[in-house]
């Protein structure tokens, strides 16, 4: 094996090409990305860089002498649009093609855009530009309707209200992350919202951004209430960036589908937000959009790639965190599609909670708000092993847990 492509720039492919060089990879290295800057940590973009902590060269996930030392060849700002499986080609937008032995789809997603989104005043967070666009509108006073009120919603939300913005937050199937983590967690997350300023608006359905010429004016609900808004963010997913593989063969099904090795055919992996493949742990085809997760598939896929012969599947227990108002959002597991949230420790006068999720007859999940990462680890390990959820539920009944 000489070459080996790495097609995405961020956390997962440098981090791959990174684990490559360590594991004694010799050959040459191509690394393809779509944004022309070095790769950046994106978790900053929704909290320390867009309230002002954090200036842009902060951002950097590796300094340059760094990279350097990886003796890569780099073609940023040239996205992949196509993928010539056969022969063993990645095509360039310029025309360039770039031949390889292995190859690292670690292209990520995309925030997930509504009509209008190109209007003055109308914001979506993914990139670094589009974070700079952001808050160089966030100013004391000025009005901004979040519409989604998943993780990226929530930390904007926190962050702006923070700058002195009146923040409006709009979640159409529940309480801010209610969809995923449950109605207790949900509510929760509600009042420590409400507490420092935000209006929450639990199942708000936007019909319409509103706009005056080229410019946002608000939104209108599906109620038919109207709420002035000078900004509006767009919050409402994202979409794994799989295009460029249209036609090359490859199964694209909500992400680049990919097996226990997360192989999406041979010699070919996938790698991050991009990558939907099989968790053994679980039992289940999954994609997690979180940097923990992008950094731990790296190395394995490095790894596998080395040693093929010893190849060993990749089986986490995918791990996510957030920071709003100084607390610790953390989560361990497979929580989305759970069958049960059982609340083992809730005291919303300091905002500490603990819920534990059920899937079948096993434990799937953690999530902590408020507490140290210490207090976790003995769930982590619990999940990992299968524990099953009855002596889960004996344990709660001494604590009067609720469920759901």
């Amino acid at each position: 094996m000489n070459r080996i492509a790495v097609v995405g720039a961020s956390v997962g492919g440098v981090m791959a090409a990174e684990a490559l060089r360590r594991g004694g990879f010799t050959g040459g290295i191509t690394l393809v990305g779509d944004e022309p800057w070095p790769a950046y940590e994106r978790p900053p973009l929704s909290k320390e860089f867009l309230s002002g902590q954090w200036p842009v060269s902060k951002l950097a996930l590796r300094d340059r002498t760094r990279v350097d030392d990886l003796s890569l060849e780099q073609r940023l700002g040239v996205p992949a649009c196509g993928l010539e499986l056969n022969e063993r080609q990645v095509v360039l937008a310029d025309g360039d093609r770039v031949g390889y032995d292995a190859l690292v789809v670690a292209t990520g997603v995309r925030a997930r855009r509504v009509e209008f989104t190109d209007a003055i005043g109308v914001h979506v967070l993914r990139t670094v530009r589009d974070a700079a666009m952001l808050r160089s509108r966030l100013r004391p006073g000025r009005r901004l309707v979040i519409v989604g009120g998943g993780f990226i919603g929530c930390e904007v939300a926190a962050t702006a209200v923070g700058l002195g913005v009146q923040v409006t937050l709009l979640e159409a199937m529940g309480a801010p992350l209610g969809p995923l983590l449950g109605s207790h967690v949900g509510e929760a997350v509600r009042r420590l919202h409400k507490e420092h300023g935000v209006d929450v608006r639990s199942r708000a359905v936007v019909e319409d951004i509103l706009t005056e010429g080229k410019q946002v004016t608000g939104v209108r609900l599906l109620s038919g209430e109207a709420i002035a808004a000078d900004d509006v963010l767009v919050a409402v997913g994202s979409e794994p960036n799989t295009e460029w593989l249209a036609g090359s063969g490859l199964l694209v099904d909500g992400g680049l589908v990919c097996d226990e090795y997360s192989a999406a055919s041979p010699d070919v992996y996938g790698v991050g937000d991009v990558a939907r493949w099989y968790n053994p742990l679980f039992d289940c085809l999954m994609r997690v959009e979180h940097r923990t997760n992008a950094a731990e598939q790296a190395l394995a896929v490095a790894r596998n790639i080395l040693n093929p012969q010893a190849r060993r599947p990749f089986a986490p227990v995918p791990y996510f965190w957030s920071d709003q108002y100084g607390l610790k959002f953390q989560a361990y597991g497979q929580i989305r599609g759970h069958d049960e949230a059982l609340v083992l420790h809730h005291d919303s006068a300091s905002h500490s909670l603990l819920v534990a999720y059920r899937k079948r007859a096993r434990l799937c999940g953690i999530f902590a708000l408020g507490q140290s990462p210490k207090a976790l680890r003995e769930w982590r390990t619990l999940i990992a092993q299968g524990h099953a959820w009855e002596p889960v539920l004996q344990k709660s009944a001494t604590h009067q847990g609720a469920r759901s």
